[in-house]
């Protein structure tokens, strides 16, 4: 488990930006069952969330006409329970963070792992989010 000091300024990064964080099985199940769109961000300490799967998530939302419903993210290695949870409905796709995932009505429609996020810079992580958002949201 990370200290909190090292994750803090992390998760700021997103729920400053209004991303509710989801910290419990309960609250997981609860979100991802509600009709309409879900963004779920499978947030880390890796540099390559730092440099492509925060900003380019952010990029994503601030430049598409079409969003998710709902803004949400968890916190690996921290939020143990909600992460855990969340990994429970993107089966049968291995562990992955840094992760970005969207539900359309409770279904996984779009993921992207780990590998994908590696090696790519932040505009491409919010063209592919982008282009998810045009056709699911």
């Amino acid at each position: 488990m990370y200290p909190a000091e090292l994750v803090m300024p992390r998760k700021a990064e997103l729920t400053d930006y209004g991303f509710e964080e989801l910290l419990t099985k309960g609250q997981v199940d609860e979100t991802l069952k509600k009709e309409g769109t879900t963004l779920v961000v499978i947030n880390s300490v890796c540099g390559c969330s730092a440099g492509t799967a925060r900003p380019g998530t952010l990029l994503a939302i601030a430049h598409s006409e079409k969003k998710p419903d709902r803004l949400t993210t968890s916190f690996a290695g921290f939020d143990l329970e909600g992460v855990a949870a969340i990994r429970e409905h993107l089966l049968p796709y291995p562990p992955s963070s840094p992760a970005i995932a969207l539900f359309k009505d409770g279904q996984l429609v779009h993921f992207i792992e780990r590998h994908m996020i590696e090696g790519r810079s932040a505009q491409m992580i919010a063209a592919n989010l982008v282009d998810a958002f045009e056709q699911y949201c």
